[in-house]
């Protein structure tokens, strides 16, 4: 919708509830007595009418004095057109809008339930209209945009299809958002402990009580040939089962076979993962 198809209309909309009439001709009338009485701006009622006829009966455009649309402006609350066209915001509660909508599922992991149904209106004509609480605390299109990303972008489970987290995603540093440890369960999804409020998942995965510190902090080391001495001595364990070795970031049973883990030493680094050449050449059981 063009400014000057806005214009006229609020000016038209004023002039309607300070008449009281409801017909253009008398409307109009109203306001060329107010605006050569109130604003000593000298317009004729057929004139206009004229511009209603053309602007918000036929949608047609037609010239207009930019004298007479800064006049109008004035008349509507705004220091002339140019002001009017930069800060006017359409008043309509039908205005033409985009709505989002995301809704998650009480069985799905959500990231709280306060954000379990979102919606941003998004007008088309003119202005984003932010909701109160996002204009409240100050936050920007970047930010709306990371939080529609955060809800959308973080279920661990689609149609009960699992996401392999041990792959690399654009996104995947948005899953730390979640406070995985006020869940009721964890469950091994090969790489980490992921926390789920659901006491089943799917046949072969065990769902057990949640424990917070191995969520935050237990992890199977998926590059083991970056392991060295300088940075993986003292601080990772091992678990060997035919003889297989894997490396974990904390002391515990090996998820995935159950073995008891130990700490791993120079020689177990050296022999089964990044090689040092200043690492023991004797073998530890």
């Amino acid at each position: 919708m063009s400014k000057k198809k806005l214009l006229i209309r609020e000016v038209f909309d004023k002039g309607r509830m300070e008449s009281g009439k409801e017909a253009k001709s008398a409307i109009a009338l109203f306001l060329s007595l107010h605006l050569e009485e109130g604003f000593k701006f000298l317009i004729t009622d057929k004139t206009l009418v004229r511009y209603y006829d053309a602007y918000i009966l036929k949608d047609n455009e037609i010239n207009i004095d930019r004298q007479i649309l800064n006049n109008l402006s004035q008349y509507v609350g705004y220091e002339d057109f140019v002001d009017f066209s930069r800060t006017f915001v359409k008043k309509e509660e039908n205005s033409n809008k985009t709505t989002i909508k995301i809704s998650v599922d009480e069985d799905e992991e959500s990231i709280s339930e306060n954000f379990s149904k979102l919606n941003i209106n998004i007008t088309n004509e003119q202005h984003f209209k932010m909701p109160d609480f996002i204009k409240q605390n100050g936050l920007g299109i970047l930010e709306i945009t990371f939080l529609i990303c955060i809800v959308t972008g973080n279920f661990l489970f689609s149609n009960n299809k699992k996401i392999n987290y041990s792959q690399s995603s654009p996104l995947g540093f948005i899953s730390s958002v979640t406070p995985m440890i006020e869940k009721r369960y964890m469950y091994w999804n090969g790489e980490k402990y992921i926390g789920t409020d659901s006491s089943y998942i799917s046949p072969g995965i065990e769902i057990i009580a949640m424990n917070a510190h191995k969520v935050l902090y237990f992890k199977k080391v998926m590059r083991k040939d970056t392991l060295t001495d300088l940075n993986a001595l003292g601080k990772v364990w091992y678990s060997k089962y035919n003889n297989e070795v894997d490396f974990f970031t904390d002391d515990g049973i090996n998820p995935d076979n159950g073995r008891e883990l130990r700490k791993a030493t120079s020689f177990i680094i050296y022999k089964y993962a990044g090689k040092q050449k200043d690492s023991l050449i004797f073998e530890e059981e």
